[in-house]
């Protein structure tokens, strides 16, 4: 015959159950348990938390201008482009800098600097345009360093600028120019107007011109930008690319 074996129950008392006393130190430590692993996973799924407190605006500006030496030189080093950098980044990220440029092909920011994945934040935009660009671009830059961090921001123009040319040959014409161009060569318009009269070569000015008023407008704008400048945690510089031989002139 089958013989019947006792259940033992988690409420006995007995010496195959549990006592009362430890049920309630069971049910403290259920209750303490998930409150004390939630910080950890917050920590381990913010990325901020991950990278550390942001480097300071100077150190980032060095290393990219160190990066754009080696460019020049011919000796890039292409850091952080293997598969395991983008996997390390795949969850996160913390640019080290954000930098505002044009759209022009021959100026891509990852390579001119010598820099890998994640540790820019770009930008880009015909003439690289900041004064009257609207929220979508100073937007993308405020959320670059509020939410991420970043202590640096470079506003890069570069020789032979398109956009730049464009403004001056269209500067007292009232020919109408295509779709949306017509719009953003308006933006720039004013810029080549304040140069215009200034001794040497226009296209130039104008360029640096656009650049530091885009360093001008971001250093000031507010209520995000301004505030860190002023505090020292954030630094706005503008530069100059050279189509030519690759190298990056800070300007400002």
């Amino acid at each position: 015959m089958w013989q019947s074996a006792r259940v033992v129950s988690p409420f006995d008392s007995g010496p195959g159950g549990l006592s009362r006393r430890d049920l309630i130190r069971l049910a403290a430590t259920a209750a303490v348990a998930p409150r004390l692993a939630a910080p950890r996973r917050a920590a381990a799924a913010d990325p901020a938390a991950k990278a550390g407190p942001s480097r300071p605006p100077d150190d980032v500006l060095n290393a990219l201008l160190e990066g754009n030496k080696r460019f020049v030189a011919g000796q890039a080093a292409g850091p952080r482009r293997r598969p395991e950098d983008f996997l390390a980044v795949a969850e996160g990220q913390r640019p080290g800098a954000v930098v505002v440029g044009c759209s022009d092909s021959r100026v891509p920011p990852e390579l001119v600097f010598d820099q890998g994945v994640g540790d820019l934040f770009v930008v880009r935009v015909a003439g690289n345009v900041v004064v009257k660009a609207g929220f979508t671009v100073k937007g993308s830059i405020e959320y670059a360093v509020a939410e991420l961090g970043a202590p640096l921001i470079v506003v890069l123009g570069h020789t032979g600028c398109g956009a730049i040319k464009a403004a001056i040959k269209h500067i007292g014409d009232g020919d109408a120019l295509p779709g949306s161009i017509r719009e953003l060569v308006a933006i720039l318009r004013p810029t080549v107007a304040r140069v215009k009269r200034k001794g040497g070569d226009l296209l130039a000015n104008a360029i640096h011109a656009n650049v530091e008023a885009g360093v001008e407008r971001l250093a000031t704008l507010e209520p995000i930008l301004a505030p860190a400048t002023r505090q020292g945690r954030l630094k706005v510089v503008g530069g100059v690319y050279d189509l030519a031989t690759g190298a990056v002139a800070v300007i400002g």
